[in-house]
């Protein structure tokens, strides 16, 4: 953690304005409070499941039931029957914790799976109500709840292009239709793998613009990925060689960039001068591994997106028609699990490096003393052991830092971080515990990715 403020912000808000509400419109009674200082997190969740019913169902479970679950769990006297519903509750409940315990103000949080179109707002308001409303435990699972509820009264869902199946054969194993390979974006269903947004201020969801159509051909530079990986570690397609261009020219023209979405979802800030907007720029790109070749190329382009938006190029149009970059002098954060380290990992790295260097990005977070780090991450590294050149940077349980909160220069950063608790700091139970799952540590526990945030001085 970066040096800390003497007078943190003080917005504690009751769960019930989210109680029965499905969007995050119903919010009259809320009153606003100047914010001296507002605190913006990525946090990759790993709540993906085998269909978003499971989500909702694990978000349903009232707080009595998840204690009796627990308990059962760790005396061992659970039925067969519940033991994976215990699993589950545990690592809401240490997420939960985790988000308590850091208490941002706005939080981005990946793989949270909706149905498709983020009308369906069932699982966010049961994590709220069942979840973050209660008191949860620094000590993990069965410790005393100690930790202050928190409350976000303002909150969305987005669509995406995971799972949503195309008529095309985009995975060229010669059936056209087909999950998970033939959707726009990898997924067994319409909805895995999606980003949701909570956060204690206004979300102006008429000026959010949205990307999830947007054609990859359309990016400035873009081309036709080729089959890259041609040593045998990757199977390539039967009919194709090394060199071959991935998509046919007629699916070129259709195939859309973003594997989820592209978000530019302005929040209002209440300050003592004013209002003042920020523009979260939210995505989570595809993984640049697992196939031969076109995933990197891809994940290179998904993060380029943002720095070509930022840069206000104007060829960009999103899903309402409006087209052109973001406004000169924009505030602005880009966020998500981007899948790309700067320094180490098998994707492009240039392209974050690019990004990283950009004068319109707060350079004390990009480069210098500022840049999110943690404990816990340098500790991790030496235990596998990991040869990352900045062990403190990661943000991931395999070893890379791919997670981020980037602001624009424009904002005034004065601390910063990655929630990462060693072996000697208060949570250490919320990363690694032996008396859950198969490994201890990792998705079993909470997440395989750390939350990472800045805090913005106005």
């Amino acid at each position: 953690m970066k040096r800390m403020l003497k007078t943190p912000l003080a917005l504690i808000i009751g769960s019930a304005l989210l109680v029965g509400c499905n969007s995050s419109d119903n919010t009259t009674d809320y009153k606003k409070e100047v914010a001296h200082d507002v605190k913006i997190a990525t946090y990759n969740l790993s709540f993906d499941r085998n269909t978003f019913e499971d989500l909702v169902a694990e978000m349903q479970v009232t707080p009595a039931e998840q204690a009796k679950l627990v308990s059962d769990y760790l005396d061992k006297t659970i039925d067969d029957a519940d033991k994976t519903k215990a699993e589950k509750v545990i690592q809401i409940r240490n997420v939960a914790a985790v988000i308590q315990k850091n208490r941002p103000d706005v939080l981005m949080m990946a793989e949270y799976n909706n149905d498709g179109t983020g009308e369906n707002k069932a699982a966010l308001i049961g994590f709220q109500k069942n979840y973050l409303s209660v008191p949860q435990s620094i000590d993990g699972a069965g410790g005393e709840a100690k930790l202050e509820p928190i409350a976000y009264p303002y909150f969305d869902a987005y669509s995406t292009n995971t799972g949503l199946v195309t008529d095309l054969d985009l995975d060229n194993n010669g059936t056209k239709g087909a999950l998970p390979g033939d959707a726009w974006g990898f997924g067994f269903y319409h909805g895995q793998y999606a980003f949701a947004l909570m956060s204690k201020y206004e979300i102006d969801k008429a000026n959010t613009r949205t990307f999830q159509e947007f054609k990859w051909k359309d990016l400035e530079g873009a081309t036709i990925p080729t089959i890259t990986v041609c040593d045998g570690s990757k199977k390539i397609p039967d009919n194709m060689s090394c060199g071959d261009e991935w998509y046919t020219a007629e699916e070129w023209q259709q195939v859309r960039l973003s594997s989820k979405n592209h978000v530019d979802a302005p929040i209002i800030i209440p300050t003592e001068d004013g209002d003042q907007v920020i523009h979260l720029l939210m995505s989570h790109p595809t993984p640049p591994v697992f196939d031969t070749g076109k995933n990197k190329v891809q994940n290179a382009d998904e993060v380029k997106f943002w720095h070509d938006y930022v840069q206000g190029k104007d060829f960009f149009y999103d899903d309402a028609g409006k087209t052109g970059g973001l406004a000169k002098g924009t505030n602005f954060v880009i966020m998500g699990d981007l899948n790309l380290d700067p320094v180490d990992g098998d994707g492009i790295s240039q392209v974050m490096k690019d990004l990283h260097a950009d004068p319109l990005l707060n350079q004390k977070v990009m480069n210098g003393d500022l840049y999110p780090s943690s404990n816990g991450a340098k500790e991790h590294a030496a235990e596998k052991p990991l040869d990352h050149p900045n062990p403190r940077h990661i943000t991931s349980t395999f070893g890379l830092g791919v997670d981020y909160a980037m602001p624009s220069a424009t904002l005034n950063v004065v601390e910063s971080g990655v929630y990462w608790a060693d072996s000697t700091e208060e949570g250490r139970k919320l990363f690694n515990d032996d008396r859950i799952g198969k490994y201890g540590n990792g998705k079993d526990v909470s997440s395989d990715h750390r939350m990472i945030w800045i805090k913005a001085e106005f």
